[in-house]
């Protein structure tokens, strides 16, 4: 099975001005652990995790004043949609990460996190021993 199949198109995106509670904020009303962070002064492509969100809580951050760009990973590592989900998977544990952002050429496609992969998996583990 291919990335395309399995990731998430619709996707969260913030800029790095949001402040890190807007930013959580929207993750939880959309039940996403991620968003993309894209920044109109510049090319590049970021993904802010829930996990960027807990870091600077723990650090005793204000989230109301902290914006997401000084939270946030900007050396993404992109999976392709042709990907298989098995290069996705290998690429997240290589790196340590839960989510890939999908690029389409310079177009961001979609998003496939961990999540996304075990219901794949799990569903076809099902399929397979029924």
């Amino acid at each position: 099975m291919q990335v395309r199949e399995a990731m998430s198109s619709e996707i969260l995106v913030v800029g790095p001005e949001h402040t890190l509670r807007q930013a959580a904020r929207m993750m939880s009303e959309r039940g996403i652990g991620s968003a993309v962070v894209i920044d109109p002064d510049s090319e590049g492509i970021g993904i802010m995790t829930e996990r960027d969100v807990l870091n600077a809580i723990g650090a005793g951050l204000d989230c109301d004043v902290e914006r997401t760009g000084a939270h946030l990973t900007w050396d993404v590592v992109y999976a392709g949609p042709e990907w298989t989900i098995e290069e996705a998977a290998a690429a997240m544990a290589r790196g340590g990460f839960r989510h890939l952002v999908v690029l389409d050429g310079r177009e961001v496609a979609g998003v496939i996190s961990v999540r996304d992969i075990m219901r794949v998996w799990a569903a076809n583990r099902m399929v397979g021993t029924g």
